[in-house]
């Protein structure tokens, strides 16, 4: 059940990062999915098996970059920009749900006529996967899942260690946060959670502040947050969707990682949960797909090609 692949750091030209965003950027389309507009990527042959990811937070779909040509090699790639991320809509509401991006993210299941496919999730899109995994077990779900991988992320509630702003801005002082936040403060805070040796780089961070701010999303933090709180209310759902799975999943999870690494391992085994393959990086933090995106492709088609 364990793969064990020696750290390989993300050694790729990162010099040309603008550019391959703004290719990222004109490759996608947008979808209007339950009535907002979202970036979605769908690339790769229509033959090959379909892999659906879900990006974290604060970030969007970008996250997958690193991975997403040697991936592309194997799959046709589904991927999306939620509510509130990236390129997509980012209305300032107090709506925010891990419900509502289900809902879209199997509107576009639904538009992209995806009938049987892989998932591939992180962070925040860990949660996502876990209300959509349990719709699939009540026979509601769009489209018949094959697999579901999660990288970092808050599976349960009480191994989630959120960092001081993340509880800052749950709290009522939220949006005076928002508003005092800029690059320097997004910066540290967001190179914290990676490991010592894979931070990201001045311009990977720049860009994705720039991502971030898009839409002028920097100001709805304090209500995308709430998904902690969707966390603790529909605990005994989400943790009984990874007990009851019938189809494989899989963790390739960064361990040094101080929000959800180690930790969160040591607990999903405690509570035997279903798990077909773990993938541990040893000193990879909370972004494993952009620290490490070798070592995660490559444990991720382990674990798709049955290895152990």
């Amino acid at each position: 059940m364990h793969g064990d692949i020696g750290v390989n750091m993300n050694t790729q030209n990162k010099s040309n990062l603008k550019t391959a965003l703004a290719s990222w950027k004109a490759s996608g389309e947008w979808l209007e999915l339950k009535g907002h507009q979202i970036f979605v990527k769908d690339e790769g042959p229509s033959d090959l098996p379909v892999l659906l990811l879900i990006h974290g937070f604060p970030t969007s779909s970008w996250d997958w970059y690193g991975i997403w040509d040697t991936l592309k090699s194997r799959f046709r790639l589904v991927t999306l920009d939620m509510l509130g991320f990236g390129y997509s809509d980012k209305p300032n509401v107090r709506t925010y749900s891990i419900h509502g991006q289900a809902d879209i993210v199997e509107a576009l299941v639904a538009a992209k006529s995806l009938d049987q496919f892989h998932v591939l999730a992180h962070d925040y899109g860990d949660t996502v996967a876990q209300e959509l995994l349990a719709r699939q077990q009540q026979g509601v779900g769009a489209g018949t899942w094959l697999s579901c991988c999660f990288l970092n992320g808050g599976l349960f509630p009480e191994t989630h260690r959120a960092i001081l702003t993340q509880k800052l801005l749950l709290s009522p002082l939220g949006p005076l946060l928002n508003k005092l936040s800029g690059y320097k403060q997004f910066s540290a805070r967001f190179s914290s959670v990676f490991g010592e040796q894979s931070k990201p780089t001045e311009e990977e961070l720049r860009i994705f502040w720039a991502l971030i701010n898009e839409k002028d999303g920097k100001h709805i933090f304090h209500n995308l947050i709430t998904y902690m709180r969707d966390r603790k209310q529909h605990r005994e759902r989400w943790v009984n969707a990874l007990h009851n799975s019938t189809i494989p999943l899989a963790l390739i999870n960064g361990l040094v990682d101080p929000v959800s690494g180690a930790h969160m391992v040591a607990r999903y085994k405690e509570l035997k949960c279903r798990l077909d393959y773990l993938g541990e990086l040893a000193s990879i933090g909370h972004y494993p797909q952009v620290e490490d995106p070798a070592g995660v492709a490559q444990h991720f088609i382990n674990f798709i090609d049955g290895k152990k």
